[in-house]
């Protein structure tokens, strides 16, 4: 069973081979929950609250983590994980590889942070900020030289988009200021290298630090254009890589034709990701787009021949 427990702002929980008494939310908290949405640059690890610990269970620092990209997909990648009963996920992100003040609190407060888990069980955390960390690629090859790593990637062009999507709607909620996407993405008429969402799609950059440290089949890459149109092929390749039996089947999965998007079905619920996902991107500038496309299409064919693999991207 992945048990899925729950901390003071998350969703969670999977009943398929741990008995339901060991579940901590109750049928009606469990149903709210599951709408709910960790926040992403929140580190909210030390104010969980969890359930007695169930018998055969402990926790454990994770054998997979997903390590990016940073509006590559992972909250979609990771709930859809847990449908498997052999997968156990961590709430939130712990950000313990990428910030200093949590790495020097030690790996014992890392793996109290984690779920507790059977031993037929994978642990699975995710931090999208550990693939552009310039520190957490040694610092997990510290703690496990053969762990797994599961890497989504989407479009860069289209992650910038997205990324600059979600501070805009940040800033509009925090009632701050806000800058059109072409205001930002381009300074004195050239493209602004320097922003940080442009720097994050450099997926070439990042991956090469990656590759000093593990070998390419120790990193799984998840196509995120193809999980939202096509999830269950993703998965199931994502289970062979984690050497899993497959569990993930097509009617785990339906299309929302209200927010564009599928959503997850199992165990009798069905559950959506948070409202904040698939918000509508702004209508970028068509040279402004061919700028992009331009910079990043030699950083693309260097990433393809880095991991042996292409994508559609532009």
């Amino acid at each position: 069973m992945a048990v899925y427990l729950v901390s003071a702002f998350v969703l969670l929980t999977q009943c398929q081979a741990v008995p339901f008494d060991y579940l901590s939310p109750s049928n009606s908290s469990l149903t709210e929950g599951l709408q709910m949405e960790v926040g992403e640059n929140n580190n909210t690890s030390e104010q969980f609250l969890f359930s007695t610990q169930p018998p055969g269970t402990t926790r454990r620092t994770p054998q997979t983590i997903i390590i990016g990209v940073r509006k590559g997909g992972t909250r979609a990648l990771l709930e859809m994980l847990d449908i498997h009963p052999n997968i156990a996920v961590a709430a939130t992100e712990v950000h313990f590889f990428d910030w200093d003040e949590n790495y020097i609190k030690g790996i014992e407060w890392y793996r109290s942070l984690m779920p507790y888990s059977f031993e037929n069980q994978i642990t699975i955390e995710k931090t999208p900020g550990y693939f552009t960390s310039l520190q957490a690629p040694e610092r997990i090859h510290s703690m496990n030289s053969s762990i797994k790593l599961l890497l989504i990637l989407r479009d860069p062009t289209e992650r910038v988009i997205s990324d600059y999507t979600q501070v805009y709607y940040n800033r509009l909620e925090n009632r701050k200021p806000v800058q059109p996407f072409e205001g930002i993405v381009i300074k004195n008429g050239a493209l602004n290298t320097k922003y940080k969402a442009i720097q994050r799609s450099l997926y070439d950059v990042h991956m090469e630090r990656w590759l000093k440290y593990f070998n390419l089949n120790q990193i799984h890459i998840v196509d995120g254009n193809t999980l939202i149109k096509k999830p269950l092929t993703e998965l199931q390749k994502v289970e062979r890589f984690l050497n899993l039996p497959p569990r993930i089947v097509s009617s785990n999965f339906y299309f929302n034709q209200t927010k564009g998007f599928y959503c997850i079905r199992s165990d009798g619920r069905e559950r959506c990701l948070h409202e904040s996902k698939g918000r509508p991107h702004p209508v970028v500038n068509e040279t402004v787009l061919e700028q992009l496309y331009n910079h990043f299409r030699e950083h693309n064919h260097r990433f393809y021949q880095m991991v042996n693999q292409s994508f559609e991207w532009h």
